[in-house]
C-alpha cells in the first residue's frame, strides 16, 4: 500500500486535505476516490486512510484506524559528517535514513569542498529533510531523521560533551583507533546512543581528529580498505544499526 508522510496531527476518523507534497503524489499515482493509502506523522506509527476527494490540486482523505508498528533501529544514531561535494550527500541522507539514522549533522572542515551559509544553507536543508521524508515513505519508517543546518566542525565540537549513556566515536585514519565492529558488541559500548564523527572527502586533518579526540570520541576504524568519505559513514551506520 502507498504510504505518505504528513506532518500534521492526524485523529482516526478525521478529513483531512494531504499536504502539497503528499497530494501531487497521490494524483500522480492516479488515485481515485475510494482508494486506500497509509500515512505517517512522524509521532510513531502509521494511519490507514481512504481518499474521499481528488481536486485539481488538492486530495481529501478520512483517516482511519491507527496500527501502532514500527521499524526503528535499537541504536539511535546521531551521524555527523564532512559533507560530501556534488549530489552525494542527497544519496548519503536517502541511504543513512533507510538504515535507521536518528540524526544527520551536516558539517564544513578544513577539507570540505562544499561552503553553505545564510539562505543557501537552508534551502539545502529543507531539500535534505525531504529527501528523508521520502526515503521513509519507501523504507517504511514512521519517524522521519532530523536533519541539521550545515555548520562549522569547531563550532559542533564545542557543544559536544561526555554522557554516560552515549558513545562518541570518530571514523580516523590515524593510528590507534579500535575496530568498530569490537566496540559496538563488547563491553565498551553498552549505549543504546551513538554520535559518530566523520570526514569528508580526504578525511578530517591532524588538528580536527585531535579536537574530536580531545572532547571523549574514541577513534574507530572500519578496517584496513580506505573507504570513499560517504561509503564509510554507511558501513558505520549499518554496523551500528543493522547488528
Amino acid at each position: 500500500m502507498a504510504r505518505f508522510y504528513c506532518p500534521m496531527p492526524l485523529v482516526s476518523g478525521q478529513v483531512v486535505d494531504l499536504p502539497p507534497t503528499a497530494a501531487r503524489h497521490v494524483q500522480v499515482l492516479r488515485m481515485q476516490p475510494g482508494h486506500t493509502l497509509t500515512l505517517f506523522n512522524g509521532e510513531g506509527g502509521e494511519f490507514n486512510a481512504e481518499v474521499q476527494h481528488m481536486g485539481r490540486s488538492e486530495v481529501r482523505v478520512v483517516v482511519g484506524e491507527h496500527r501502532d508498528v514500527g521499524c526503528e533501529a535499537a541504536l539511535k544514531v546521531h551521524l555527523a559528517v564532512g559533507m560530501p561535494a556534488n549530489e552525494r550527500m542527497d544519496w548519503l541522507v536517502e541511504k543513512a535514513t533507510e538504515l535507521g539514522v536518528s540524526r544527520i549533522t551536516p558539517l564544513m572542515t578544513e577539507r570540505s569542498v562544499v561552503r553553505l551559509s545564510g539562505e543557501r544553507a537552508e534551502k539545502k536543508q529543507m531539500h535534505w529533510q525531504a529527501v528523508a521524508a521520502s526515503a521513509s515513505e519507501q523504507c517504511g519508517r514512521n519517524r522521519v531523521p532530523t536533519i541539521d543546518a550545515p555548520e562549522r566542525l569547531e563550532t559542533w565540537l564545542a557543544r559536544q560533551a561526555p554522557q554516560a549513556e552515549v558513545t562518541h566515536g570518530v571514523l580516523s585514519l590515524h593510528a590507534s583507533t579500535q575496530p568498530l565492529s569490537g566496540l559496538r558488541g563488547g563491553a565498551a559500548g553498552p549505549a543504546k546512543t551513538w554520535v559518530l564523527l566523520n570526514g569528508p572527502e580526504g578525511g578530517l586533518t591532524d588538528a580536527e581528529d585531535a579536537a574530536a579526540r580531545d572532547k571523549g570520541f574514541v577513534a574507530l576504524s572500519l578496517g584496513a580498505r580506505v573507504l570513499r568519505a560517504e561509503t564509510a559513514a554507511l558501513a558505520a551506520l549499518a554496523m551500528l544499526t543493522l547488528a
